[in-house]
Order: structure tokens, then C-alpha cells, then sequence
């Protein structure tokens, strides 16, 4: 397995004006990363997506780190899902100047349309075949993510990748996720480890709903306990355990740190690769 980073998790740099998207891929391999990826890119007044994957795409070259993914959001759950559906096919192809051979989207995040994830799942399916089988022409491999409260659950996951039913399709499997539905990561993990194309390692801190006194930075998850982002390590989600599970299914890519905590990203982010290496 490769260790990345996402560069969401240099959120705090990047919203402070210390890093851009382009800055923060020197950051990654100076704080030894093997790789980055991207959620979807902001690139500045006056330059295209398609542009400054470009830019990024050379700066990781001059850095020698791998690019393993890009990650955009999605709502397919719509009674006309058309433009969505041609949105990704466009950010396909932003995945494609960048380099990525990952895309992730979202699938759905609420009940405006369907009253249940089972009453959208028809709908989602043909739109995922559309988007992963032009992906395909790009030698792009798409994924959902264990995400969005909705599609989040393990067996919703594994449910809607056996339904798209397509080797070009399957999960960026989340071990810290799991815990907005309330599923413990362990077992979660091991029901879709074998659909993995690609992993996050993600920590988190919890107050159960009992204890909800001082909740201030947490955030609810569906079942109305709490949450709050910790470095990959020091949290309450068995990291290690979820990587063995992975690694005896035969995953043997890479594994992302997403960090969401308060404290000084890069500090969190030197932490977490250092427990990484202990355990992978």
C-alpha cells in the first residue's frame, strides 16, 4: 500500500491563504506523502479546471508524487439527472488532464426526490453506468464513497456497486465514514473491503447522544450522536484493524489521509503518516 494525502485535509493552509491546491502538492512531499489527491479543484481568477489540472499535474512531476485520485460531488438522485450526469463527464476529463486514474462522485445526498435509498437506486444505477463507462474511454476507474448520510451505510454501499454491476466501478472505501451512519468501521470495512479501489484513513472523536453537553466543533451524525475530526491515530476508529481486513482482501493501493480536526493540519498530518508507516 501507498500512503497519499487528500487536499482537502490542508483545508485550514488553504483557506488562510498559506497553500493553494497547487502549493500543497510540494507541502505533501515534504511532509512524505507518496501521493495527493484532489477534491475538486479551485483554481484562480482567470484560469480554467482543465488548466490547472494541468499545472498540478507538472509541479507533481517536478516533485515525484503521485496524483491517486480526484474527488467531486454529485447528486444523481433527480427526476432529470442529465446535466449531472454530463457535470461528471466533464470533471472526467479535468481527472484526466490531471493525471488521476481515480474519480470519485457522489451518488446522493437526501430525500428530495425518492423517498428511500431502495426508490432511488434504479435511477442511480443507470446514471453511474453512463458516467463509469466514459470513464472507461479514458482509462479512468470511478467510485461512490461511503458518504453524503444517504449512501453511507456499508450494505447501501455494496447494495448499489453490485447493482451498477461494472468492473469500471466500485468503492473509495472510508473507514472513518462509517461512523456518520453510526456502523462500526471494523465490520463496515470488512463487508466492502473486497470492492475497494481506493482507501481513506480518517480518525474521529465521538460523544454518544446521552453524553451530548458540551458539543461545540462536533458535528451529528445520522443517528444524532457527535463527531469531531482527530489525527489518523488518536481517535476512536480502529485504523489498524481496518487495514489488515483491507490488506487480506488483497487491497494494495493507495490509502489517503483526510483529516478534518482543528488542530494545525500539517502537524496532524506528519502524526498520522508516522502511525501510518507503523501499521502498513
Amino acid at each position: 500500500m501507498k500512503i497519499g494525502v487528500s487536499s482537502y485535509s490542508f483545508s485550514q493552509y488553504i483557506k488562510s491563504g498559506k497553500l493553494t491546491q497547487l502549493t500543497a502538492v510540494a507541502k505533501a512531499k515534504e511532509l512524505g506523502f507518496d501521493a495527493i489527491e484532489f477534491t475538486e479543484l479551485m483554481p484562480p481568477e482567470g484560469v480554467s479546471q482543465a488548466e490547472y489540472a494541468k499545472q498540478i499535474k507538472a509541479e507533481a512531476n517536478k516533485c515525484s508524487i503521485e496524483i491517486s485520485a480526484y474527488l467531486v460531488g454529485a447528486n444523481l438522485a433527480q427526476k432529470d439527472n442529465s446535466a449531472e450526469i454530463e457535470r461528471l463527464k466533464a470533471s472526467l476529463d479535468v481527472a484526466n488532464a490531471l493525471g488521476a486514474k481515480l474519480f470519485r462522485h457522489d451518488v446522493m445526498y437526501g430525500y428530495d426526490v425518492f423517498r428511500s435509498f431502495d426508490q432511488a437506486l434504479p435511477a442511480l444505477v443507470a446514471a453511474i453506468r453512463e458516467v463509469t463507462e466514459y470513464a472507461q474511454t479514458l482509462g479512468i476507474q470511478t467510485m461512490t464513497e461511503n458518504h453524503g448520510y444517504i449512501c453511507q451505510d456499508s450494505d447501501r454501499v455494496e447494495r448499489l456497486v453490485n447493482a451498477v454491476n461494472h468492473p469500471n466501478f466500485g468503492t473509495l472505501v472510508d473507514m472513518g465514514n462509517f461512523l456518520c451512519a453510526d456502523e462500526d468501521s471494523a465490520k463496515a470495512v470488512s463487508k466492502v473491503a473486497n470492492l475497494a479501489f481506493l482507501v481513506h484513513a480518517k480518525d474521529f472523536v465521538k460523544i454518544s447522544f446521552a453524553d451530548r453537553k458540551n458539543d461545540e466543533g462536533y458535528f451529528e451524525t445520522r443517528g444524532c450522536n457527535c463527531l469531531k475530526g482527530t489525527t489518523v491515530g488518536q481517535g476512536i476508529v480502529p485504523v489498524a484493524q481496518c487495514l489488515a481486513i483491507l490488506k487480506r482482501a488483497g487491497f494494495d493501493g493507495f490509502v489517503d489521509v483526510e483529516f478534518e480536526g482543528t488542530e494545525d493540519c500539517a502537524t496532524a498530518l506528519s502524526e498520522g503518516l508516522a502511525f501510518l508507516r507503523t501499521i502498513i
